[in-house]
């Protein structure tokens, strides 16, 4: 099991949270997305390892931005 946490610029609503925890769900072995839009953060529970290029596309397609710094 691996638990990741991750800065997305850009959310402001629950909404928000919704599109960015949809298209990361798609990602093969996530078990878990949490968003905190007040922090702008994303934990997210998977049963492998992720690779932040996934993430990063996932939270992209929801509209919204992965900082280079977290990965």
């Amino acid at each position: 099991m691996s638990q990741n946490s991750y800065t997305v610029t850009g959310m402001a609503c629950g909404h928000c949270a919704s599109f960015v925890t949809e298209e990361i769900e798609r990602i093969a072995g996530v078990t878990a997305v949490t968003v905190d839009v007040e922090a702008g953060r994303v934990s997210v529970t998977s049963d492998r390892e992720l690779d932040t290029v996934d993430v990063r596309a996932a939270v992209e397609e929801a509209g919204y931005e992965l900082p280079v710094a977290d990965g």
